[in-house]
Order: C-alpha cells, then sequence, then structure tokens
C-alpha cells in the first residue's frame, strides 16, 4: 500500500485557512489566489482521504479531525522553520530572511531609527516585518509565523528566550492649560481616573500603565477606547482627558505641534522593559542576540 504524504505548501494553506477562517484572507496571507488554496486543501483532502473542512457560501468550519490535523500540522511546519533556520545560521549572520513581529507601541518609535542603518550596515537582510498586538505576536512566534518578537515586557510570552533592549519610562500626557499646573512628576495619586483614557484591550502597554499606577479603582473608572497612542494624543490635544505615553513615543516627536505635554510618573517600577524574543533552543539564537545589540545600538 503506498502511503502519500501531505506537501508542506498545502499544511500551510490548511493553517492559514484555521487562522483566517476566510478562504480569501487565508489565500491573501499564502501570497495565491484563492483558488489556487482551495485547490492545495481539496487536494490534501483527497490525498488523506477525509473531509478537514465543511464549506458553505457563509461558513468555513473545521471538522474534529480537521482541528487536530491543523494541531499537528502547526508542528510540522514548526519542525520545517527550524531546518531551515539551522542551515541559514550556519551562513553569514543576519543575512537572507527573518520574520519579526513588532508591537504598535514599539513599531513606528523604533522602527524609523532601526531600519535605515540596518539596511545599510546588513545588506544582506531581508527583514519582513509584521506589526500585531503581543497576544497575537507571541502566538505568531510559537506557531511559526514569527522568527522573533519586539515587544514590551512584562507580558506572559511563554517559553522563550529574550534580550532586553532597554528600559523605556512612563510619562503622563495632558493639555497645555491643564488648570491644576502638574508638578515635575506625577505621582499616581494625582491622577484622575475619571480622565484617564487608554489603549483598548489587547495592548500590553495598557497594563504596563495600570501596573505602575497601583490602584486597581483604575481599571474600573479609565476609559480604553484608544486604538493606537497617536489617536489618544489627538484626544488629549481636544481637551477629553489625560492619558499614559511611553518615553520612546515622546522623544520620537508625538507631541509635535500639539498643546499636550508630558510628565514623567513618579514611583517603583514605572518603566517598561523593551525586549527581543525567539523561541527557545532556536538555531538562530545567537542570530538573535546579534539582531538585539544592533537594536540597542539604535
Amino acid at each position: 500500500m503506498s502511503i502519500y504524504l501531505p506537501t508542506i505548501k498545502q499544511l500551510q494553506y490548511l493553517v492559514a485557512l484555521h487562522e483566517h477562517e476566510h478562504f480569501g484572507r487565508a489565500a491573501d496571507s499564502c501570497f495565491v489566489s484563492q483558488s489556487t488554496l482551495s485547490a492545495g486543501i481539496r487536494e490534501l483532502e483527497s490525498l488523506l482521504g477525509v473531509v478537514l473542512v465543511e464549506r458553505s457560501r457563509r461558513v468555513v468550519r473545521f471538522t474534529p479531525l480537521g482541528n487536530q490535523v491543523v494541531a499537528k500540522a502547526h508542528r510540522l511546519l514548526r519542525e520545517a522553520e527550524e531546518l531551515a533556520d539551522l542551515v541559514q545560521a550556519a551562513g553569514k549572520p543576519l543575512s537572507g530572511e527573518l520574520r519579526m513581529s513588532v508591537i504598535p507601541t514599539i513599531a513606528p518609535f523604533l522602527l524609523p531609527r532601526m531600519l535605515p542603518r540596518l539596511r545599510r550596515e546588513r545588506p544582506q537582510l531581508k527583514l519582513f516585518l509584521r506589526e500585531e498586538t503581543s497576544e497575537h505576536a507571541v502566538e505568531s512566534l510559537h506557531h511559526g509565523r514569527a522568527d522573533c518578537v519586539l515587544l514590551a515586557l512584562p507580558f506572559a510570552t511563554g517559553e522563550v528566550e529574550k534580550e532586553i533592549i532597554g528600559e523605556d519610562p512612563l510619562y503622563v500626557a495632558f493639555p497645555k492649560d491643564d488648570p491644576r499646573d502638574p508638578p515635575a512628576e506625577i505621582a499616581p495619586s494625582m491622577i484622575d481616573e475619571g480622565r484617564l483614557m487608554l489603549l483598548e484591550d489587547g495592548h500590553c502597554l495598557k497594563e504596563h500603565a495600570l501596573a505602575a499606577c497601583n490602584r486597581p479603582e483604575m481599571r474600573a473608572s479609565a476609559t480604553m477606547i484608544g486604538t493606537s497612542l497617536h489617536t489618544l494624543v489627538q484626544m488629549v490635544d481636544n481637551g477629553l482627558g489625560l492619558t499614559m505615553l511611553p518615553e520612546m513615543a515622546i522623544t520620537a516627536g508625538i507631541l509635535h505641534e500639539t498643546n499636550v505635554v508630558a510628565r514623567p510618573l513618579k514611583g517603583r517600577h514605572t518603566s517598561r522593559q523593551i525586549a527581543l524574543i525567539w523561541r527557545t533552543n532556536s538555531p538562530r539564537a545567537e542570530e538573535f542576540r546579534l539582531l538585539a545589540q544592533e537594536l540597542k545600538a539604535g
């Protein structure tokens, strides 16, 4: 009896469909047409002699066996990625393809400083960047969609290795004409939780800000509506309240041409740690450590 094995490409299509729950979006993520992705999954089902996906006009639903196959496919794809990483690591460091996920409260402020120098000093490095929240970025790392992640700690990352890039203190931002005339440093007790606006759920900076203040009532009273730090700054500039910003964003000029000022948050544990993380025992670990040093230099 002949045994026909699934191809890596077929497994990639299946995992993408499971992640996006939509043939069109899954195809876009794999850079193929929808018909190509659909045909690849049908070939996989024919090869295995089972139905993995129940299709209808509006819904994509995986069978129980389909979900089991997807879980196994994630592991197989990760092993294939690590095989490629092993070969890559044997060559020149920081060359070839590298996929890095970066969280939104770091990407627009650090990358413009970092990328020109990396392109200049590491011309053989093809860095593919993906901006996503901490939770999704860590998931991408463990599922093999990302090779490393640039994010802020503390955050639950699972079993990873890390290199700390630096500390990023938190500031309180408020309108210039704030009638209370805030001091040079602002204690958490001075913050009016009814005026505080933070990023919506999914952004780790929200948790860092709340933890730094150590005031449990803030979680219930603060308004979690900002989709980005730039949005929050515009809301503060329009007199709708105050917010917290990382020093990285202020240094990058997020307050330029606004009537918003910022003062350091006073107290212990009032900063976040910027870190590069990667999977434990990755064959490219030394390469990631080198990348972390490059980021520190930036």
